[in-house]
């Protein structure tokens, strides 16, 4: 057998942590039941615990899918910009295209899960807060490389920018979604192109 070839038990557990990511991402850890995720994978208890040691274990491996799918996504479509200023112009710009998909999941996995683990689940919390920072530092890093291109205004300050972005994203996010109103997420995303644009030669 290829070496490469996942075995059957981890097909399984990639199986229920695909099924349980939506169910979690909408419900949250303390909200998921034992009978929501039967459920949504059609397993027993028993092969899901077999499989994972208990919710919270679960609950890891699904947030660690929901974030390596949405960075693969931005990063898919950051390959297909040329320049630092069209990578910029990336976020806001495919956040209008995914936003309503986004929503229908449950909302940004970063945020639902930051709400709830902050002061619970001391792994949970790390492990966003490690997402936020690849993120802050991409973000950086597009604005530096952008100085040095000469399409970003010199003297920007990249830490700031970026943390603004970031605040945008998931303060507009959180409003749009709890009042149900979507120009919380327009004005937002507006917003921020016109930060991004007035940073840009």
């Amino acid at each position: 057998m290829n070496s490469s070839t996942p075995s059957k038990s981890e097909r399984t557990r990639q199986f229920i942590i695909e099924k349980a990511a939506p169910v979690f991402n909408k419900k949250g850890i303390a909200g998921t039941s034992l009978t929501d995720l039967t459920h949504a994978t059609g397993l027993t208890k028993g092969s899901i615990y077999g499989n994972f040691k208990d919710k919270d274990e679960l609950a890891v491996e699904v947030f660690k899918y929901n974030i390596c799918n949405i960075e693969s996504f931005f990063s898919h479509e950051m390959d297909k910009a040329k320049t630092s200023a069209e990578k910029l112009m990336v976020y806001p710009r495919i956040y209008r295209k995914i936003y309503k998909a986004m929503i229908a999941y449950g909302g940004c996995p970063i945020l639902n899960t930051a709400t709830e683990a902050d002061d619970t689940h001391h792994a949970l919390c790390k492990l966003v807060a490690q997402a936020v920072t690849r993120w802050k530092k991409q973000i950086m890093e597009l604005i530096d490389t952008g100085i040095k291109t000469g399409e970003v205004q010199p003297g920007t300050d990249a830490t700031a920018i970026s943390e603004i972005i970031i605040s945008l994203f998931e303060g507009g996010g959180i409003l749009a979604k709890v009042t149900g109103e979507e120009t919380y997420m327009k004005n937002t995303l507006d917003h921020m192109e016109q930060l991004i644009q007035s940073i840009i030669i």
